[in-house]
Order: structure tokens, then sequence, then C-alpha cells
């Protein structure tokens, strides 16, 4: 009886486990909320004793595993490229209190209270504002359509940009004119730079976060000169400071690596 007991309450704890985030559908549905936060590990995290630092991975595991059915988190080790920053998390969720759920309780951990924040940005995804099958047909048939043909995207990048206040006096009509401008020299590299977009006005101190992955660095590079050259740019009051470029890595990898180094 107890052993059958105890199979039927297994079955019913299963049955009742929470189901993991659909990364798939998470990553591509508008009203997600993205948070981005860069790191840097404190020097006297490495005054711990190696066991103690070994053990770190596990205790960052065991917080994202807690949190799976609210959250899914993507890890990047920014270390030799970045000044300000030695990792940066990406962390999305349909509801932002779950996100701050998981990161006071990633900060608890050992890794993380030896990780003091250097940036901090939170945006939303949305559906297309302007290049959409009605208001501009051509090039939403051209970005719908472009895909990633390239390998396996190795770095990843996040760019905060902010407006200034003549670009949101702007007609609709005139707005729609200047992103048509923008995304028409882009068309090209969108099969070697995956890009996303994060709306941030009114819930950070930005307006957009852009997001990219690629394994070509020649052709973010090029991606990049593109947009320098777009007459948009004179709305800009801020594009990068700062520009976060990371290798993407697993979570425990990165803790690993950042643990073990010296």
């Amino acid at each position: 009886m107890l052993a059958n007991g105890s199979a039927l309450a297994q079955q019913a704890a299963g049955a009742t486990m929470p189901a993991p985030v659909d990364r798939a559908k998470i990553l591509v549905a508008p009203g997600v909320f993205g948070n981005f936060s860069t790191y840097k590990v404190r020097p006297d995290y490495y005054r711990m004793s190696a066991a103690e630092r070994k053990g770190a991975a596990a205790e960052v595991l065991a917080v994202v595993d807690k949190h799976k059915d609210k959250v899914i988190v993507d890890a990047y080790l920014t270390r030799g490229f970045e000044a300000q920053s030695d990792y940066f998390l990406r962390v999305h969720s349909y509801d932002m209190a779950a996100t701050q759920a998981f990161l006071v309780d990633f900060r608890a951990t050992r890794f993380g209270m030896y990780s003091d924040v250097t940036e901090q940005l939170v945006g939303m995804t949305k559906a297309l504002n302007y290049i959409t099958k009605d208001k501009s047909p051509s090039l939403n048939a051209g970005l719908t359509g472009a895909s990633y043909s390239g390998e396996a995207p190795r770095y990843a990048f996040m760019i905060p940009v902010k407006k200034n206040a003549d670009w949101w006096n702007l007609s609709d009509e005139q707005r729609l004119k200047e992103i048509e401008t923008h995304t028409l020299p882009t068309l090209g590299n969108l099969v070697n730079v995956k890009r996303k977009l994060y709306h941030s006005t009114g819930i950070d101190d930005t307006d957009f976060i852009t997001y990219f992955e690629t394994a070509d660095l020649g052709a973010f590079n090029s991606l990049m000169l593109a947009l320098a050259k777009v007459p948009e740019n004179k709305y800009h009051v801020r594009w990068g400071s700062p520009t976060v470029m990371g290798t993407i890595q697993t979570f425990e990898n990165v803790v690993k690596t950042l643990s073990m180094a010296n």
C-alpha cells in the first residue's frame, strides 16, 4: 500500500509540475519583455576557494531550473571584448515580475553576489509598426522573406538607441519614409545577421534595444556601416554607449569560465 501510495504521489507531483517556457514561441511573440543586464565580476570573487567557485555553476543552474516555467535566460561571455563587463544576460518573460523574481534569486547565488551590474535595460517586443503589408508591402515582403542562412551564430551584440523629440514629432507618414530608407540597405545583410528589436520608451531611459546574432563579423560591420549612412541618424541622441559584444554561451559555461579564471 505504501509503495502504491508513493507511486501515486509521485505521479500526481509529476502531473502538476509546470512546463518550461516554450522557447521557440516566446522568441517570436509580441508583448514579450526582454531584460538585458551586463555584469562585472568583482576581484574578491577569486579570493574564494576553488571548491567554492566550482560550486557556483550548480547554484546558478538551480535558479534557472526553478524559474524555467516563467522565464528563459540566455548568457554571453564579454570578458576580453568589453572593459566594463565580463558577461551579460538576456531574460525573456511574459511578465516583468517573473523576470524580477529570477534576477533576485540569481543575485543571491555566490556568483551573483560577486557580480556588479554595469548596465540594465528593459524593452518589449511588438508587431511591426511601419514595414507592414499594408503600409509598405514591397519592403515587408523583403523583410519577412529574408532568412538567416549563415553558420550557427557565435557572437551577439546589444545596442541601445534613443531618439530625440524631433523624431517623435514627425507625422506617421514621415516616420514611415525614414524607416523605409533605413530598412532598404539592410536587407542584403539579413542572410548573415539575425536581428531583433525591443521597444523601451516609457519603461526605460532609452527608446529601443537592438539585438543581433551572427557568425560573420564582417557582415555585421557592413550592416552597421549601412545603418550609419541613413538620414534617420540625425534623430539619434544615443546609439550604443555601450555597444556590448559577447560570445554566445550556455549559462553554465559562462559561470565555469569566469569561476576558473584568476
